[in-house]
């Protein structure tokens, strides 16, 4: 199994371009949620409304609220509800991934610090929005000019540690249940060996408890966390960007 850097598996490859399980899935939850989008806004009417009218109007009611509350009424005038409900979603299904057995996108780091990157450009450019070129410059020599060296690395470890701590936390979690099935499985081993005869070397390979008890589990670190971290990065997003519009 070729893996790249990041430990994907390394699907195809056309020279020196590498097609991983991180592109194929995320493009394949991208696919997923566009088909949702589709299916949730078809046939909406003035009037008469559907179910699956009434959740796309649900979301987009508690977008909209979340990005005003967060970033301000100009933010959610240029359209901004529909990026952060895109990194929202796309964050959360990336994560979910994982609990039908597909590679998590958001296991890998390149994935997260291609977001955060998108994020620091946004910080950037309303930066200059709001203070111009020589606003920008000046903010790094602010409150007094020595912290120039300390104002340029924590402008660069903003997406930094926005993409670090959304990938360890479900790198994190891919790490923890996976030393947990290892662990039921010797300790199903062990337990059930101890049965005499055949029967004893017939159930100790089969790991009967892995049965059930990794889902408790699972509703943590799959679910919970999956869900809690794109809501996390969302939030850090609509902060950063809010803040640095206001010079």
């Amino acid at each position: 199994m070729n893996l790249d850097v990041h430990g994907a598996r390394i699907l195809f490859q056309f020279g020196s371009v590498m097609i991983t399980e991180t592109v194929v899935n995320t493009w394949i939850v991208m696919a997923v949620i566009v088909g949702l989008c589709l299916f949730l806004t078809s046939g909406m009417q003035v009037h008469c409304r559907t179910k699956r009218q009434i959740i796309a109007e649900f979301i987009v009611k508690k977008v909209n609220a979340m990005v005003g509350e967060n970033m301000g009424e100009h933010f959610l005038q240029v359209g901004y509800a529909p990026l952060i409900a895109s990194i929202m979603g796309l964050s959360a299904l990336c994560s979910l991934s994982s609990m039908i057995g597909m590679y998590a996108p958001t296991s890998d780091l390149s994935t997260l610090l291609g977001w955060s990157l998108m994020v620091f450009v946004l910080i950037t450019y309303n930066k200059f929005r709001a203070g111009g070129p020589l606003g920008y410059i000046k903010g790094y020599f602010e409150p007094i000019p020595v912290l120039l060296p300390f104002n340029i690395i924590s402008e660069f470890a903003t997406p930094l540690s926005m993409a670090f701590r959304h990938f360890g936390n479900i790198a994190s979690g891919s790490v923890i249940t996976g030393l947990i099935y290892a662990a039921l499985a010797a300790a199903s081993h062990a337990l059930f060996s101890l049965l005499p005869g055949a029967l004893g070397q017939v159930m100790g390979q089969i790991p009967l408890l892995q049965v059930g008890i990794p889902a408790i589990f699972s509703i943590y670190f799959d679910l919970f966390s999956s869900c809690l971290q794109a809501f996390i990065f969302c939030m850090l997003t609509m902060m950063y960007i809010g803040s640095a519009a206001e010079g």
